[in-house]
């Protein structure tokens, strides 16, 4: 229970911080006051009713959503190294947003929410077919290899788009590090409730990919189908990763930093490791957003770039951890 207090005092501080600090700090009872009796005609009650507000609530939907799909993709893959990224989800999305802006020739946040999502779905879908999910012979190897080579093709055709159209570089060059600058022109409602849908699903399917996890011979002996519980978890993640994309544009490594976090808190239990993660990526996500805001104000750095320049050396970590007997 302690690790468990400790985790929502986490999330409690790194909310406080994303609503108080800024260019312009205000106190925690002048938030507050701001939330419960607005002054409209007050400069602080409306940079956090505006704009501190809706990036708080889309920092603690992505962070979430990250951080659960992280779980389940590493533990679909029996890679800790996995990242939700590994499907091409990413990928999927920044294709779709780059495809759309050049025939539509529009660059609002509400089309980009639009396209990312199922941009992710579709990647999820064509790369869990490559893998050898249709057939029932996924492996956590096909499946990497075949997010890796499919994000790989589409990240080169994002390229051709942008030389061909230097007109779409500019929504390239700003969505593709993920920010939570835009969330309040997000559809954060319908975003939140596919997210909530996705991580519904991920602890529904638990118990069956902590069965897989044992092999597919076993997992099939104990009632598991193997080839419907990984199509389940890919929508599941899918869910996840294609409503934090749409929200705040694909936030790099916090799929692979929260869920080792989260296992040495709570276990290997995956149900408990699924909500740990979720609160560890939400307070995580915040607090980067916040400390971009701090570092170069009033200049802000992208919350893509801290979780990235966080996230590098975390990877290398694991990778050496792992060992050179180590596989996927």
């Amino acid at each position: 229970m302690r690790r468990w207090g400790a985790l929502v005092l986490l999330l409690v501080v790194a909310m406080a911080a994303s609503l108080c600090l800024g260019v312009r700090p205000v106190s925690l009872s002048e938030a507050w006051q701001a939330m419960v009796a607005p002054d409209w005609s007050d400069p602080a009650h409306v940079t956090i009713l505006s704009i501190r507000l809706p990036r708080l609530l889309a920092g603690l939907v992505c962070g979430a959503a990250l951080g659960a799909a992280g779980m389940a993709m590493q533990a679909l893959t029996r890679n800790p190294l996995a990242d939700p990224g590994i499907l091409g989800v990413n990928a999927g999305a920044a294709f779709a947003v780059t495809f759309g802006s050049l025939l539509l020739g529009r660059a609002d946040s509400g089309v980009l929410a639009v396209l990312a999502f199922p941009g992710a779905a579709v990647a999820s879908v064509v790369v869990f077919g490559l893998g050898g999910g249709l057939r029932g012979d996924a492996t956590p190897v096909r499946l990497t290899l075949a997010g890796a080579a499919f994000a790989a093709l589409l990240l080169s055709l994002i390229s051709a788009v942008v030389m061909m159209r230097g007109d779409t570089l500019e929504v390239v060059r700003f969505w593709i590090v993920g920010s939570l600058a835009e969330a309040a022109a997000r559809p954060l409602t319908a975003m939140t409730l596919a997210a909530l849908a996705g991580g519904l699903l991920a602890l529904a399917l638990a118990p069956r990919l902590e069965a897989l996890a044992l092999g597919a011979a076993l997992a099939r002996g104990l009632g598991t189908r193997p080839g419907s519980t990984q199509a389940g978890v890919l929508v599941a993640v899918t869910l996840l990763v294609g409503a934090a994309v749409a929200l705040a544009g694909p936030i790099a490594f916090l799929g692979l930093m929260a869920p080792p976090i989260a296992r040495r808190l709570v276990g290997g239990a995956l149900r408990p490791g699924l909500l740990a993660a979720a609160v560890i990526g939400a307070s995580m996500l915040l607090l980067a957003d916040t400390l971009g805001r701090l570092v170069f104000a009033p200049a802000e750095i992208r919350a893509g770039v801290m979780t990235a320049l966080l996230g590098g050396p975390a990877f290398v970590l694991i990778a050496r951890r792992l060992g050179p007997g180590a596989s996927a």
